[in-house]
């Protein structure tokens, strides 16, 4: 069992910067894609940025040039770090760990960035 809290949410204008973090405990597992996901209101919840077990990096359209995803395995966390708010980032953010091949995925409970325009 995994658990993923995230942290590192709130109120930015438009244009702002924040820097998302998901700290699992014990561990990030080997052999598990990383993903922040998010959820607008009224919306289905999607990808925003990816890192594959294999390394591999990916972003949404809407995430690209202004989103980074990044992990650091010394301290079990994942970050996004996110620039050039706009006010259609507003969302609740998850952290999502998963195993296609074992069907496993885990969860954060979730953090809210709100930006102002």
């Amino acid at each position: 069992q995994v658990q993923l809290v995230e942290s590192g949410g709130g109120l930015v204008q438009s244009g702002g910067s924040l820097r998302l973090s998901c700290t699992a405990s014990p561990s990030i597992p080997a052999l598990y894609d990383l993903a922040w996901r998010r959820q607008a209101p009224g919306k289905v919840i999607e990808t925003i940025a990816s890192i594959t077990d294999g390394g591999r990096y990916n972003y949404a359209d809407s995430a690209k040039g202004r989103f980074t995803i990044s992990r650091d395995d010394a301290k079990n966390t994942i970050y996004l770090q996110m620039n050039d708010l706009k006010p259609d980032d507003t969302a609740v953010y998850y952290c999502h760990i998963y195993n296609m091949y074992k069907s496993i995925e885990y969860y954060g409970q979730g953090t809210q960035v709100t930006v102002s325009s």
